[in-house]
């Protein structure tokens, strides 16, 4: 008898215990909601590091998404590690996820798989002050408008933010991409988009990756500007992606700073110093600007133009480096052009034309310690040769060594 009372009672002191948690869960629920109605935005508080449950940020997600204005995510927990895929962000009027203050709120996705972390599906969504880490795939999958990121650590993830075609008016500021295969990845030339502040490092691919298989027709350039690239494998990768790549910082990166293929790209006023890699590749490039930027202690090249039309190399410093400019099997009927560079001090030659037909214009070379200029023709391997006919007009050569050498048998060096 006495045991059945015992059970009884630790029955009833369960369910009451039960009922006091939902109670309290639909009172935190109901002073949330009421407090958004009254200030016109829906605050939701993230106390609880579990995977589901009340004050999860699972739970966040839900409630947010159901709202009918606009809403914020206040994570108030260290750290957070999902067990399961969270639901998407989809709240057209506007979602604001905020990290814990002071050293933000982290969330690990390790037992995620290769789903993102956060799946931003909704527009008007804006994220300050997390530490996303350990993503077998996406950190941030965005296929929404009017994105704001800032403040936010992202590493050891597959991408950091993957951007889809369909996004525009992205911002991300003051960011930082540490140790991910692809820190920043955009499908194509996404409209109003600003990557600016950013710290990328460690980039096993690149920093920064925007690649299309076509041209993209939209015309809209990726602003990306500001931000400090280093010991990356690539700093920035484009092709077919409008892209504005200036005043950045590129440092040590393995391959090349920046890589360019197709068209549509403008690389201005950047700085580019150490590395055994080159500075700024022209890969099949087109109609692209390479002007006003400075590249220093390379170990190859400070800019290669290779297999491109109508490229066009401008007032760019280059000093120190393993060589200075080099043009390689481009388009005779549409050449590309270097004009009023500035190349000092390189370790073997200024200037290297193989196989192309480039126009050299008011360049100068100083204290190269090979050749100012080196012209030779390509020997294709079915042994056909391409001819180099460069054009000089108005270069200024100066060196120890002959100032121009050719491996040519013929008028390589047509001068104005």
């Amino acid at each position: 008898m006495r045991t059945s009372v015992r059970i009884a009672v630790a029955v009833a002191v369960l369910v009451l215990l039960g009922g006091l948690a939902a109670l309290g869960w639909w009172y935190q629920t109901r002073q949330q909601r009421i407090a958004g109605q009254a200030t016109g935005t829906l605050a939701v508080d993230v106390t609880s590091a579990a995977d589901r449950g009340p004050g999860t940020l699972r739970e966040a997600l839900f409630i947010v998404a159901a709202a009918n204005g606009k809403a914020e995510v206040r994570l108030k927990v260290p750290s957070i590690a999902p067990e399961t895929p969270l639901p998407p962000l989809v709240n057209p009027h506007g979602v604001r996820i905020l990290g814990q203050p002071g050293s933000g709120t982290q969330i690990d996705a390790h037992a995620l798989g290769g789903a993102p972390l956060l799946d931003v599906a909704g527009a008007n969504t804006s994220i300050d002050g997390l530490q996303l880490r350990n993503c077998e795939g996406s950190a941030i999958l965005l296929r929404a408008t009017q994105f704001h990121l800032r403040g936010t650590t992202i590493a050891a993830c597959d991408v950091g933010v993957d951007v889809a075609e369909n996004a525009s008016d992205v911002l991300l500021e003051r960011n930082r991409f540490t140790g991910d295969r692809v820190g920043l990845r955009f499908a194509a030339s996404n409209r109003n988009s600003v990557v600016i502040g950013n710290t990328f490092s460690g980039s096993r691919d690149a920093g920064l990756w925007a690649v299309r298989a076509d041209p993209d027709a939209r015309g809209n350039a990726i602003t990306v500007r500001e931000n400090h690239f280093s010991g990356d494998r690539s700093g920035v990768v484009a092709a077919n992606v409008a892209v504005l790549i200036e005043r950045n910082e590129f440092a040590t990166d393995s391959e090349s700073a920046i890589h360019l293929l197709g068209a549509g790209a403008v690389v201005r006023g950047n700085h580019i110093s150490g590395g055994p890699g080159m500075g700024i590749i022209a890969d099949t490039a087109r109609e692209s600007v390479i002007d006003d930027n400075e590249l220093d202690h390379l170990g190859a090249y400070g800019v290669m133009v290779r297999g491109s039309a109508s490229v066009l190399v401008r007032a760019n410093r280059v000093h120190n480096c393993g060589y200075g400019l080099a043009f390689v099997l481009g388009d005779p009927h549409r050449p590309s052009t270097a004009a009023d560079n500035t190349i000092i001090a390189p370790q073997f030659n200024g200037i290297d034309v193989i196989g192309d037909s480039p126009i050299l214009r008011n360049n100068q070379v100083l204290q190269p310690r090979a050749y100012a200029l080196h012209v030779s023709d390509f020997d294709q391997p079915d042994g056909k040769k391409v001819l180099a006919h460069p054009t000089l007009e108005d270069n200024n050569f100066h060196s120890a060594a002959p100032a121009v050498a050719t491996g040519a048998t013929h008028d390589t060096a047509r001068q104005r």
